[in-house]
């Protein structure tokens, strides 16, 4: 849910981007990355990673702390950092409201409880909105399917949140154009997080997507991973390049 599409308008546009009213700006801690992907620090280390979308999230923030080389993208960056920042605080409220409706939707063993969930989101937001404001040269503004990045730019890319989690607004042909341009600047593998969408259905179109990868010559395979929050999110789909 961060730097993504919302359906409410709005009138503050920043160049090239959306609407700020029409960005959901919500993102994940550095441990939550590394559940969602199931990856460890040492693997990471001596690679340049590239989020993207990376939206709120502090992986980027937390990661340099550890010695990664990390680069976040998302359309949302085109705004200015505290207007991001107050944005941010105001979905955390609607989605903490909007949760309390609705929490069996969710595996409550991530987060103790709605006050837990609050508190990371937070955490995530304040991180990335601290870390924008001293190293802005971390943050690029991008509208996807296009990337400003040379071929193989990047050793691995993380994407979270975006692909088949939005499969009832973006069609297959967009999902398509991304995941090649992640391809294009990706050397060595990208991994996307969830598999399935808002309803917790896995996409439906996940098997043309692997068979159209295998295709191409490329490694795709769903993998369960050791992190659900939202029901039935808990495979990521690794593609790895050949």
């Amino acid at each position: 849910m961060s730097g993504r599409y919302n359906d409410r308008g709005g009138a503050v546009v920043a160049k090239e981007g959306l609407s700020l009213e029409r960005i959901i700006f919500i993102g994940r801690t550095f441990k939550e990355y590394m559940d969602m992907f199931s990856l460890k620090l040492d693997y990471l280390k001596g690679k340049k990673i590239l989020d993207c979308p990376a939206g709120a999230c502090s992986f980027t923030a937390e990661g340099a702390v550890h010695g990664l080389n990390i680069m976040a993208a998302d359309i949302a960056y085109y705004h200015q950092n505290q207007d991001l920042y107050e944005k941010g605080l105001e979905d955390i409220k609607h989605t903490v409201d909007s949760l309390e409706k609705v929490k069996d939707h969710y595996v409550w063993n991530y987060f103790q409880d709605i006050c837990g969930l609050k508190a990371s989101r937070k955490e995530a937001l304040t991180a990335c909105y601290k870390d924008r404001a001293n190293n802005p040269a971390r943050y690029l503004a991008c509208t996807l399917p296009s990337l400003p990045f040379a071929a193989e730019e990047f050793d691995i890319v993380l994407s979270a949140h975006f692909l088949f989690t939005y499969a009832d607004r973006l069609d297959k042909d967009f999902h398509f154009a991304v995941i090649d341009e992640l391809l294009r600047v990706a050397k060595t593998e990208i991994r996307i997080f969830p598999t399935v969408d808002l309803d917790g259905n896995r996409y439906a179109y996940l098997d043309e997507v692997i068979s159209r990868l295998a295709a191409k010559g490329h490694k795709a395979e769903e993998r369960k991973v050791g992190y659900e929050f939202q029901r039935n999110a808990d495979t990521m789909l690794r593609i790895v390049k050949v």
